[in-house]
């Protein structure tokens, strides 16, 4: 089980151009249009190279949260699940 940490919570108008594709990616899966002020989490998975997006308005609870990345196989740091819960 890989463990992911907060890379940053982002406005998308202020999203570092390398976490674009990703986003993209996300939004294609969850056909959805993204706004300027969407509220994005970017969760880095430790031992890859990979990032896992999180469009916040979407969830309603960490569980939630949790559930998603247990299904990718990854689990999320006490540190980054007390930051994104004083955002949702």
């Amino acid at each position: 089980m890989f463990i992911a940490t907060l890379g940053g919570i982002f406005r998308f108008k202020d999203l570092p151009e390398e976490y674009g594709p990703y986003v993209q990616f996300k939004a294609t899966i969850e056909k959805r249009e993204i706004n300027d002020n969407d509220e994005i989490a970017i969760l880095d998975i430790t031992g890859t190279d990979s990032h896992h997006v999180l469009f916040l308005d979407s969830y309603d609870n960490l569980d939630e949260i949790k559930e998603e990345l247990k299904d990718a196989d990854a689990k999320i740091n006490h540190t980054t699940l007390k930051i994104i819960g004083g955002h949702l």
